[in-house]
């Protein structure tokens, strides 16, 4: 793994690591870590680039953020799970999950903390579907969606309205857990079966997304049908799978 120090914060232990996965998100990733040092100026910012083949590294470089950069594409769950492992050997409190693209509003970052910091939930999820506004994905993925809603009641006992939010956030036990646990492969859904049957607190708090500011989604028509299918079977496997 290739490392530009992150921020040296010798108070990490108290604060929040903000996790920003990245696969060529040049046209964005300047102006993701700007929102983030706007709107949540007590945090520490670290982008795990998932061996981008743009100019995404050097664009994290000059805006000044941590740069964890991985020596070759492992996907969304390898490039999360490896900034999981930063926060849990970095001793910080909260992390959360933050897309490179652009989607998410850096001003909703505190919904997400405030139930960790009263101590109500282990994990917390920002759903756009709870209030109905701001970019609602595509038909075709809104289907899925509904679906993945479907399966994780069966799967975990939980109603979560949005499966497939990577806007999260999570408190010490949930980072330790993942860094040794996360799925490898669209980990979104099947993360929330592992976590519930592992007794962690899952809650969704309402906010507003945006559509992706720049670069193009890895996930197409066909992909999202072959995504629907893997993450059914998975989420199905997890369901027997409970890990202390």
């Amino acid at each position: 793994m290739i490392q530009t120090p992150p921020p040296d914060n010798a108070a990490a232990g108290d604060g929040a690591l903000a996790i920003v996965p990245a696969y060529n998100e040049s046209e964005s990733i300047a102006d993701v870590v700007a929102d983030l040092r706007a709107n949540v100026p007590g945090c520490d910012i670290v982008v795990v680039d998932d061996h981008s083949t743009d100019d995404t590294p050097a664009r994290v470089r000059a805006s000044g953020a941590g740069l964890l950069r991985l020596p070759f594409n492992l996907g969304i769950g390898g490039a999360v799970q490896t900034g999981f492992r930063y926060a849990r050997r970095r001793g910080y409190r909260y992390a959360f999950q933050f897309d490179g693209d652009g989607q998410h509003p850096a001003d909703h970052v505190t919904r997400l903390l405030a139930p960790l910091e009263r101590g109500g939930a282990d994990v917390v999820i920002g759903s756009r579907f709870l209030e109905g506004r701001g970019f609602q994905s595509t038909a075709l993925r809104r289907v899925g969606i509904r679906v993945f809603e479907g399966l994780n009641r069966i799967t975990s006992g939980c109603r979560i309205t949005d499966t497939t939010s990577g806007f999260r956030a999570y408190n010490d036990r949930a980072i330790s857990f993942l860094a040794d646990n996360y799925p490898s492969d669209y980990p979104e859904v099947e993360a929330i079966t592992l976590l519930a049957r592992n007794g962690f607190r899952i809650v969704e708090v309402p906010v507003v997304m945006r559509d992706r500011q720049g670069g193009v989604s890895s996930i197409g028509t066909a992909r999202s049908l072959y995504y629907m299918a893997k993450v059914t079977l998975a989420a199905l496997i997890s369901t027997g799978k409970r890990r202390a």
